[in-house]
């Protein structure tokens, strides 16, 4: 069979035109969108839905190649159009020669804070104020926007207030349109798709809703603030270099209202509350030692591609309806990417090294994940119980290490103890933590 086997779900781009389909196969335009439903037996052909059209149909696997990753390029920007604080007289110059509807945003300088929207009309510039009131944005006190994203997305629709609709960006020189990027790269879904239902969680920047995403159930994190969406824009990037079986799928992004990401739905939650509301008599230990599997798995993946989570706890772990536990938020961990804020560090499982020194690697991952592993065999219990953070920082440099949940076997409490050495060299890596438990479920399975 020509190309990959991918398998059902995968996102695909098409290479070519195929404007004059056979029976039963599916007309396509180079650089379109297309689900896999199956591949077809032996045929090298696969059964595909368009993403925009929503048609079914058949197509050569020799058509296809699979989303490219996007390169987590500083230039790549939600907001290519937004030069920062430059004077009104360099935004003329910027939008020369006169074009109606060609467009730019920059800050004001005579009202710190506030912005400007800079359009060309006729043979001027016209300089729109934005005021920002209480989190919201308006040129009219008619209309208020929540981020510059949403204004400008408005305002290329409606013509509103002012005296165009806005047409066309103008860059800010060296930037790049994240839009066209994940447009070219195959990861840019369609807003008409998707259809958003209740609240699933709340994250530190956004809620996290469930929907549904041309049939397929989904979990999508709404990021609103431009400045934070834009920092996830990187973390994004990391995403679509990885796929892994336990590692939660991204699907793409949409951007409207901020940043859409949209990822595969975990129907059974998060780990912690999988464990708490479930317990001793409903978790036997072999689903236990399959979870931890299943995270030391997925982060030997995330090892092999020199990817660090930061921020390993049972809390980022989804479990999906088969009882597959997944690794999510990874690139996500941490938007402040030179972690200045170490207040904003979930202390009880950061290595020391990090703590102290900022120090993040695949080696202080291994720290996260033996408390991970201390969670999973105490169905859920929140590490160094009755500790202060103070106090539990103070004790590690003392050599002090918690006492095995209860009922843990002894062999999964040495795992833990080495993935707490306090020299990172000398902790196991994922591959070995994956072997050792491979062996004791097998150990397990005998008895």
């Amino acid at each position: 069979m020509s190309g990959k086997h991918w398998p059902p779900g995968t996102q695909c781009v098409t290479k070519h035109d195929h404007t004059k389909p056979k029976p039963r196969e599916l007309a396509f335009r180079k650089g379109d969108m297309v689900t896999i439903i199956e591949a077809v037996e032996g045929k090298g052909w696969y059964r595909v839905r368009h993403n925009e059209t929503g048609q079914e149909g058949l197509l050569a696997a020799s058509a296809l190649r699979e989303r490219g990753a996007i390169r987590a390029d500083p230039k790549l920007s939600l907001m290519p159009w937004f030069h920062g604080k430059i004077s009104g007289l360099e935004a003329v110059q910027e939008l020369q020669p006169p074009e109606d509807g060609l467009f730019l945003v920059r800050e004001s300088v005579r009202h710190p804070g506030d912005y400007v929207l800079c359009v060309s009309f006729g043979k001027e510039v016209i300089h729109y104020r934005v005021v920002h009131e209480e989190n919201t944005l308006s040129i009219d006190s008619q209309q208020y926007f929540s981020n510059l994203i949403d204004m400008i997305e408005h305002y290329m629709k409606e013509q509103g207030a002012i005296c165009t609709k806005l047409v066309k960006p103008k860059p800010k020189s060296g930037m790049k349109s994240a839009e066209e990027e994940l447009a070219k790269a195959g990861w840019l879904l369609n807003l008409k798709h998707l259809t958003l239902g209740d609240r699933i969680g709340q994250g530190e920047f956004g809620d996290v809703l469930q929907g549904e995403y041309m049939g397929q159930r989904v979990a999508v994190k709404n990021i609103k603030c431009d400045v934070t969406a834009q920092a996830f824009l990187a973390e994004t990037a990391a995403m679509t270099k990885v796929r892994h079986k336990n590692l939660v799928c991204l699907l793409g992004v949409i951007l409207h209202n901020g940043l859409y990401i949209v990822m595969e739905f975990m129907s059974k939650g998060n780990l912690v509350n999988f464990l708490r509301t479930r317990g001793r008599a409903l978790v036997p230990t072999q689903q236990l030692l399959l979870f931890a599997l299943d995270v030391a798995q997925g982060m030997d993946y995330l090892e092999s591609k020199k990817l660090v989570h930061r921020d390993l706890a049972a809390r980022n772990i989804l479990i999906s309806e088969e009882n597959v536990a997944k690794v999510s938020d990874f690139g996500l961990a941490r938007v402040n990417p030179k972690g200045a804020d170490a207040t904003l560090l979930p202390v009880k499982w950061t290595a020391p090294e990090a703590l102290k020194h900022n120090k993040f690697s695949s080696k202080s991952d291994v720290w996260s994940y033996g408390i991970l592993l201390w969670e999973i065999f105490s169905f859920g219990r929140a590490p160094y119980p009755k500790l202060a953070l103070k106090e539990v920082t103070e004790l590690l440099e003392q050599g002090y290490r918690m006492d095995p949940p209860e009922g843990c076997p002894p062999t999964i409490y040495a795992l833990m103890k080495s993935c707490w050495e306090l020299e990172p060299g000398k902790r196991p890596s994922f591959k070995k933590l994956t072997e050792k438990l491979q062996k004791e479920l097998k150990h397990l399975r005998d008895i």
